[in-house]
């Protein structure tokens, strides 16, 4: 049930047992110093009564027995530490990690639905609210209820009447907060996407800084942004109200047991059926067994509010996963789409669409924008899975293979270039995990990155900044052309590698990849027309379509669409 509730792993939910188990120890351990205190008030009214004359003999009991369960009460707290803040860190790191390994297996389309600062949040901010909860929240209360269990049992069965005081308050402060739940859900989810909502505003702003000032709306978008943060403000007071009126209003009623037992202990004792050491035991025990429960239930708010964050991991952890054979059994490396469909946010993008790239030839995506281009090269790699139809590498279905197995075939070659703050030399290793200095040096020759390499204060240990921001457009692509020379697998995937680039880039580029090329199954994506006039192989893609396939020369000559975007480029 726990593991369930709150989305831990095995031994996370084995842990929280034993932290549950500790802390009720720990909360009963403390009861023991009310038995010292009570033996000590009874000595104390024998004296008064004159049924013994001195105290001095028990004075070294009693000092052993405060300095044994002062031993006994660190050690049980000791143990509590360790049982709950201890591994709930550890279970905490081990959750992020499991995250992160689950979005490492889920397909791009997941992404593509799901806000990124949504995702962050979860990772990081729900996790440390579960973190807090699996420390201290959930072993408090699942703690204070046996230790209340216990407790209720032991003064029930010494006197019912007295028992009933103290224990029936309880249930009723519990059942006060527990009514508040539904409302603190409701609260606590409006809070979460008002908070993103105002993370999403920052990240906007911060990415598209250069574009507000340029159009003199930067006054403007902080306005906006300051509502969305005084909404959050709101949200996050409405989110406190609910439990902490039912919390206050809980504690107020435990407060009533005391005068319960003050009440109706005053009239037994005065009836006679009740003796003035019991009556004292009760006022001591109904003044101490209050007080975990005071924060047993603000745990129980947490607990509640808790839900919200483990409601949405759960929703990663349940989302399925890209599956597949381990190992690719292809016979060479021919690219064949059979009838593929594939549909983005309920949306058709590819309606049927078939085609062969060959090993050793280049084959060209070209047509209108949003004709399904890209969305046929990653699905050709697995980034995405089709609806229906088959994509096959060598013959083998690429559903069937695991997608990191898979992409070991792959070298991908994007427009939007993504470069890590990192050094040049660790950029370019990206490609191949435990390349040498050396061979990521010559795939950087290769890619005609030395020149600026050599420009750079530190050459290739030169920190390039945030998604290579020292680098220019053309520099970054040829980065990301020498990790795929670095990779050298022979299926390459090329969008749009050159589109941004001045004359000069081009040409360095067009001849990295010439090297890149040989002999590889090659898909290039290309809007420039001229780009692709050496292909052996033209896909012309309309609406989701195959609406002609053929040579440069052979397509230019049928009139078609090809030619028709041909002319209006050469205009």
């Amino acid at each position: 049930m726990l593991k369930k509730m709150f989305a831990l792993s095995d031994k996370g939910a084995r842990d929280l047992r034993g932290g549950i188990i500790a802390t009720a120890v720990s909360h009963i351990s403390l009861l023991l110093p009310v038995s010292l205190l009570m033996m000590i008030v009874l000595d104390i009214l024998n004296v008064i009564s004159g049924n013994t004359q001195k105290l001095e003999h028990n004075i070294w009991v009693y000092i052993g027995l405060t300095a044994a369960m002062f031993i006994l009460v660190f050690i049980m707290h000791w143990i509590q530490y360790n049982k709950t803040y201890t591994v709930a860190y550890s279970e905490s790191a081990s959750r992020r990690i499991t995250l992160a390994e689950k979005l490492r297996k889920l397909p791009l389309s997941f992404f593509g639905q799901r806000d990124l600062s949504d995702l962050t949040s979860t990772i990081m901010g729900d996790c440390t609210a579960l973190e807090r909860v699996f420390s201290n929240a959930v072993p408090q209360f699942f703690g204070t209820m046996i230790m209340f269990i216990i407790t209720a049992i032991s003064l029930l069965i010494i006197d019912w009447r007295m028992g009933l005081c103290i224990v029936l308050p309880i249930p009723v402060a519990a059942l006060i907060v527990f009514t508040a739940r539904k409302a603190q859900t409701k609260a606590e989810t409006a809070n979460f996407n008002a908070k993103r909502a105002a993370y999403d505003g920052v990240q906007e702003y911060l990415d598209t800084i250069q574009e507000l000032k340029s159009c003199a709306k930067e006054q403007d978008y902080l306005n906006g942004l300051e509502k969305k943060l005084d909404y959050v403000v709101r949200c996050s007071f409405k989110n406190e109200l609910a439990p902490g009126a039912a919390t206050t209003v809980a504690q107020f009623v435990l407060r009533l047991g005391l005068v319960a037992v003050l009440l109706v202990g005053s009239v037994l004792v005065i009836d006679g059926s009740l003796s003035v050491p019991m009556f004292i035991l009760f006022l001591i025990f109904a003044g101490r067994i209050y007080d975990p429960f005071t924060t047993c239930f603000m745990m129980m708010a947490e607990l509640f509010s808790s839900q919200v964050s483990a409601k949405r991991m759960k929703e990663i952890e349940n989302t399925a996963e890209q599956t597949g054979s381990n190992v690719c059994n292809n016979r060479g490396y021919d690219i064949a789409f059979n009838n593929v469909r594939f549909s983005y946010n309920e949306e058709p993008v590819l309606k049927g669409v078939s085609f062969v790239a060959k090993q050793g030839e280049v084959t060209a995506l070209v047509g209108p924008s949003g004709s399904g281009k890209s969305t046929a090269s990653k699905l050709a790699a697995r980034f995405w899975d089709a609806d229906s139809g088959s994509i096959t590498l060598g013959g083998v279905d690429v559903k069937t293979v695991e997608p990191e197995t898979l992409f070991k075939n792959f070298a991908v070659v994007f427009q939007d270039v993504l470069l890590f703050d990192d050094t040049v030399m660790e950029n370019i290793r990206l490609g191949r995990n435990g390349a040498t200095d050396e061979e990521v040096k010559q795939a950087a020759k290769a890619a005609q990155c030395e020149e600026f390499i050599n420009r750079l204060p530190e050459g290739y240990q030169t920190n390039i900044g945030e998604n290579g921001s020292a680098l220019s457009g053309g520099e970054r692509q040829r980065i990301s052309i020498a990790r795929a020379l670095l990779k050298n697998a022979p299926v390459v995937l090329l969008d749009e590698a050159t589109a941004s680039m001045d004359a000069e880039s081009e040409t360095l580029v067009q001849d990295a990849l010439s090297v890149l090329l040989k002999n590889k199954t090659v898909m290039v994506i290309a809007h420039r027309m001229r780009t692709v006039a050496n292909a052996d192989k033209v896909v012309v893609l309309d609406d989701g379509k195959v609406s002609e396939m053929g040579t440069p020369s052979e397509l230019m000559a049928a009139n078609g669409l090809y030619a028709h975007l041909v002319a209006l480029q050469q205009k």
